[in-house]
């Protein structure tokens, strides 16, 4: 099979899956290696891209995904019914901030640095596939350890975890939760229609 005709099989098949393709899953269709199915991913992404098509390929966490031109936003918000704007709530966004920079992180530290306990909000996040969890940690009791999921990265906008916003030291946070103004504040940003969360 031609790189061609891959890459127009590709497309129907981003298109009809809708969520991030593994490049391995992809792969396996084709009999070729992850690396190589990577590699006519980013071709066809740079194809879009060079012909200004209003549908964009993004790079996911080795993971690839058709979606729309950040640019058309407007016109999209202009066709579709509106509908209630929905974020995050204060309370979820601090414990999804702390959980994206401590990762793999137990609720306990969790709750250490926001001075409160986030079972609840902790677990909404789970639910939403915000947040999952990661193993257990081999400190007594062996508590579970958490860490945010793809759909995080999708959700933000990050191809990986190296694209979070930076902070000086992330090991202080468990010593000054004030830190957590920078983060919060480049996480506002983002958005996202999400149901509120309690404290």
């Amino acid at each position: 099979m031609t790189r061609e005709r891959i890459k127009s099989a590709l497309e129907s098949l981003l298109f009809v899956w809708g969520d991030p393709l593994e490049a391995k899953t992809a792969a396996e269709l084709f009999n070729i290696s992850a690396q190589e199915m990577t590699e006519i991913m980013r071709e066809l992404a740079s194809d879009y891209e060079m012909r200004r098509s209003g549908l964009v390929i993004r790079e996911i966490d080795r993971a690839f995904q058709l979606a729309t031109d950040p640019e058309n936003d407007d016109f999209i918000t202009r066709l579709c019914t509106p509908v209630r704007e929905k974020r995050l709530s204060q309370a979820a966004l601090e414990t999804l901030a702390i959980v994206a920079y401590r990762q793999p992180v137990t609720r306990t530290e969790i709750d250490q640095i926001r001075g409160i306990k986030s079972e609840r909000v902790l677990d909404g996040l789970i639910k939403r596939e915000l947040v999952e969890e990661k193993g257990r940690s081999s400190a007594i009791g062996r508590p579970m350890l958490y860490g945010t999921t793809r759909n995080f990265l999708a959700l933000f906008g990050f191809e990986s975890l190296k694209d979070l916003p930076p902070i000086e030291d992330v090991d202080s946070l468990l010593q000054d939760p004030d830190q957590l103004t920078i983060p919060m504040d480049a996480f506002e940003a983002f958005g996202g229609e999400l149901e509120k969360e309690g404290q």
